[in-house]
């Protein structure tokens, strides 16, 4: 449903090599790229993320309750995401972990939540089994 996800920066070039880290761990890399531009993804396959200059000329701010999701193959990945931005410039908003109670086929809600180094803010998710 959704192509792809744009995220305002100042300096889309400054704060690519975070968005590098973390589209290499989920197989991906740039896919377009302009001096006040670049996206991550794959042509033809899922949803991507853009950094980008706003159009307006006015600075770039975070949206209040935004946030877009990674989705992760498992809770070693969603781990290992986090970690990545973390050395990359991130801030934590809440450490990998199980969030909530269980549905009825056994499985939790597994996220691990950070911004990004221009205030975004993402998380990195899947369901898995509960322990």
């Amino acid at each position: 449903m959704i192509g792809y996800v744009t995220l305002g920066s100042d300096d889309p070039q400054k704060h690519a090599p975070f968005y590098d880290a973390i589209a290499a761990e989920m197989g991906v890399g740039r896919m377009m790229e302009f001096d006040s531009f670049i996206a991550w993804g794959a042509w033809g396959g899922g949803c991507g993320v853009a950094l980008t200059k706003p159009f307006n000329g006015e600075p770039a701010s975070v949206g209040n309750g935004v946030m877009v999701a990674i989705e992760a193959r498992d809770p070693e990945q969603v781990r290992r995401l986090y970690d990545i931005a973390m050395a990359h410039g991130g801030s934590d908003e809440g450490a990998p972990g199980p969030r909530g109670d269980a549905d009825p086929q056994g499985n939790v809600f597994y996220a691990g939540y950070f911004r990004d180094p221009c205030g975004n803010k993402l998380n990195a998710f899947c369901m898995a089994p509960a322990e």
